[in-house]
């Protein structure tokens, strides 16, 4: 934990982050990633593009939507599959290269 929020904490009588409500801990995991200076991987992206992905449809669940939303849910959700089939593209080109040349090995 960065020293700079645990100070704060104290200052706050907090002795340990499980003591803070549900959108102080989302806060504190943000403000602490972002001054311990990780990056933001691919896995990360592609982690958070899914979690909105699950979000979303949650959300077609609620029949009560206008069509403006649910015009907006489908924008949102196209741009997060396909941030996904480019982040998972290389790896299924890579499976499918590796199974054209396994073939060719073990044709006579």
């Amino acid at each position: 934990m960065n020293a700079k929020l645990k100070k704060v904490l104290k200052k706050r009588g907090i002795e340990d982050v499980r003591q803070l409500s549900e959108e102080e801990a989302l806060v504190f995991d943000k403000w602490n990633s972002v001054l311990s200076g990780e990056s933001i991987s691919v896995d990360k992206i592609k982690v958070f593009c899914e979690t909105q992905i699950s979000k979303i449809e949650e959300q077609w669940q609620v029949l009560d939507n206008s069509n403006t939303k649910n015009e907006r849910l489908i924008l949102l959700y196209t741009v997060y599959r396909n941030l996904i089939k480019i982040i998972v593209a290389p790896d299924v080109e890579r499976e499918n290269l590796e199974k054209y040349l396994t073939q060719l090995l073990t044709e006579k």
